[in-house]
């Protein structure tokens, strides 16, 4: 794993993976097909149903409270981080994001653990739709990787 070829992930067998989703409701058609489409990319990588949980939160700002639940608990490999902040006409719009980012990449440092962050945001609705199942999957991919490559590093 850690001599992967580059921009080439390897070997990403997620048979003895847990991980955890957590999924803003806001923008919910644009945050439901990110789910699908990376509990769907989960399962092709061969992370067991059972071994998946999905929890729901009012909006982005709420994912990074129920990540650090999640990331706590120590149950988790990798956890995935899946929202919509479309640009709207106030300075609302960077709140959100710049706030949500900042502290899904802080619990991820805070806690060592591997945090996907596929919280999409858009200038319109047009382009979260564009992304959703390409963000989606990406999500499970790197959630999987990252978590196989920590666990490679803990073994050297």
């Amino acid at each position: 794993m850690l001599n992967a070829e580059k921009g080439q992930a390897q070997n990403l067998d997620g048979t003895a993976l847990r991980i955890g989703i957590v999924q803003a409701r806001f923008n919910e058609s644009i945050t439901n097909s990110l789910h699908t489409a990376c509990e769907a990319q989960l399962l092709a990588l061969g992370v067991k149903p059972e071994n998946i949980d999905h929890a729901l939160v009012p909006g982005a700002l709420e994912v990074p409270v129920a990540l650090q639940a999640l990331a706590a608990s120590g149950r988790y490999d990798a956890l995935v981080a899946l929202g919509c902040i479309i640009r709207g006409e106030t300075y609302h719009f960077e709140l959100v994001a710049n706030e949500s980012g900042a502290g899904v990449t802080r619990l991820s440092l805070d806690h060592k653990l591997p945090i996907a962050n596929a919280i999409i945001t858009t200038e319109n609705t047009e382009q979260a739709i564009a992304r959703q199942t390409e963000k989606g999957r990406d999500a499970a991919l790197v959630a999987v990787e990252m978590a196989l490559l920590l666990q490679s590093i803990k073994q050297i």
